[in-house]
């Protein structure tokens, strides 16, 4: 902790923080091209255990689950990644690629955690961890399921890709 303040403080600047990170992270993403989100990186690399979406669904039970969660994909103005999304605007990779972005986008609200290290006393900061983990790692796993199972579809040439 560098700064020493009030822990309430503290508590008020990491709420304040999370929506202006998700605000800035979610407006920049949304603003890339689907042709910027083509490529993968360290990060967002498929592994083989993970083509085709088998061990999130074995592994994870992910279709259990991921109707659940909220899809912020449209917020910004891109695609909600409930549907497929027609030819006409792009098809299946074009999802891959909304899929590619919601990856992007929730992975870089982990890398910022180290800056609430800046101004939280350990505990508090062990709760933006814990938070940080409830609030993004589900939606990266339904990111990269569902990219899983569209890499699998477009690799056998569907009619939609």
């Amino acid at each position: 902790m560098v700064w020493n303040m009030d822990w309430r403080i503290a508590v008020a600047i990491d709420v304040v923080a999370w929506v202006a990170l998700g605000v800035v992270v979610g407006g920049y993403q949304a603003r890339r091209t689907p042709q910027e989100l083509v490529r993968t990186g360290l990060f967002t690399a498929m592994s083989p255990n993970e083509y085709g979406g088998a061990w999130y669904r074995r592994v994870l039970q992910v279709d259990a689950w991921k109707d659940r969660l909220p899809d912020a994909g449209t917020w910004f103005g891109g695609l909600s990644k409930r549907h497929l999304p027609a030819v006409s605007d792009g098809g299946w990779r074009r999802f891959e690629a909304e899929c590619l972005r919601a990856e992007r986008t929730h992975l870089a609200m982990f890398a910022a955690l180290p800056l609430f290290a800046l101004w939280n006393p350990p505990a508090i900061f062990i709760g933006n961890v814990i938070y940080a983990l409830a609030a993004n790692l589900p939606c990266l796993i339904v990111a990269r399921f569902n990219r899983a199972r569209i890499m699998k579809l477009v690799a056998r040439g569907g009619g939609l890709a």
